[in-house]
């Protein structure tokens, strides 16, 4: 007889669960590891509303197993550690992002990039090491591996600060592992949503000059007055796509939605670098001859290791860069994924207390 969510662990735990499809989320009492020796345990304070939760509540992705408790941006409280646990101590502010585990001796995880390692296991809604399913932070508490919590600087927001350990961490890495993080550089970013917002903060932060690109004409005072962008251009419009034809460095592409990037690649220089972080799901159709003739490079990226998220955790608290976000009651988070779908809102805040 298979064991419930309540009983599979000895320590109770409380959260917000999706039951099937419809990825409707409701009251769900569930349990948790006991605190392992290097553990740590903390309560969940805020824990960030992200799109990829609305995405994976209703198994758009094809691989959710119910019930499902999201929830990849967490920040809290530590309230107990494990006897070998060295990094973190009773009262400490911490962080847990999209992964919980790795197996910590492949070649990515020996260069600090867990996020590629195949045995990965993320927060939520998979199967653990020991068998059982990882609970989201869209719950009371959460236990982890000491090596994938992440220590919160001291004069960080908790609340505005939480959606960057996904989507801080996922235009950060691009910008850094691909060599745009130079001051004087020419940098766009496609799409103005949640990740689009960060990407800015974090471009403008290494000193680059930024271009954003939108279809929606509305968000050029956004752009330009509210994050402090250099230009912006409405994509649909060709003549000003052509204005930027063979200026930028590199581009951070941040759009889910199926959308041509031929246009994008005419705007990079030569040797540029279109990075991907959204991910449409349609094949994207790339002319040979687009990236042939200037040497561009059209690359892919996905969050980023421990090492470096909290590596972008300390460059955040130091250029003052946060989420724009909204906080709610977590009886509010239907409403909320009803708003995220209709893109009425870039970013919401759980609060757990």
């Amino acid at each position: 007889m298979a064991t419930s969510p309540e009983t599979e662990h000895p320590v109770k735990a409380y959260g917000y669960a999706a039951g099937d499809t419809s990825g409707t989320l409701s009251p769900l009492t569930f349990s948790r590891r006991a605190t392992g020796e290097k553990d740590v345990r903390f309560k969940v304070l805020y824990c960030g509303i992200c799109h990829s939760d609305l995405h994976f509540i209703k198994n758009e992705w094809g691989f959710t197993t119910y019930p499902v408790t999201p929830g990849h941006e967490i920040v809290g409280i530590v309230t107990e550690v494990g006897s070998k646990v060295e990094k973190f101590k009773i009262g400490d502010k911490v962080g847990v992002g999209c992964l919980v585990g790795s197996c910590r001796s492949c070649e990515n995880c020996a260069i600090d990039f867990e996020q590629y390692c195949p045995k990965q296991v993320l927060t939520y809604g998979v199967p653990n090491f020991d068998g059982t399913k990882t609970y989201g932070g869209y719950s009371d508490h959460m236990v982890s591996d000491e090596h994938f919590v992440l220590r919160w600087p001291e004069n960080l927001p908790l609340d505005a600060g939480a959606p960057l350990l996904c989507a801080g961490i996922t235009t950060y890495s691009p910008l850094r592992y691909f060599g745009l993080d130079k001051p004087g550089m020419k940098i766009g970013v496609v799409g103005l949503g949640g990740l689009g917002h960060v990407a800015v903060k974090m471009a403008k932060a290494f000193g680059a000059e930024v271009t954003v690109f939108s279809t929606t004409p509305a968000k050029k005072q956004e752009s330009l007055v509210g994050l402090k962008a250099d230009h912006f251009i409405v994509s649909k419009d060709e003549k000003e796509m052509q204005s930027v034809a063979g200026t930028l460095d590199g581009i951070i592409d941040t759009v889910s939605a199926t959308h041509p990037i031929a246009p994008l690649l005419n705007a990079l220089k030569a040797q540029g670098k279109l990075v991907l972080v959204g991910a449409p799901e349609k094949p994207l159709e790339v002319a040979a001859f687009s990236l042939i003739m200037g040497r561009k490079i059209v690359g892919g990226s996905n969050i980023g290791g421990l090492k470096e998220t909290q590596e972008m955790l300390d460059f955040a608290a130091k250029h003052g860069i946060t989420a724009d976000v909204e906080v709610i009651p977590i009886d509010y988070v239907n409403t909320a994924m009803e708003r995220l779908l209709k893109s009425d809102v870039s970013k919401m805040e759980g609060n757990m207390a």
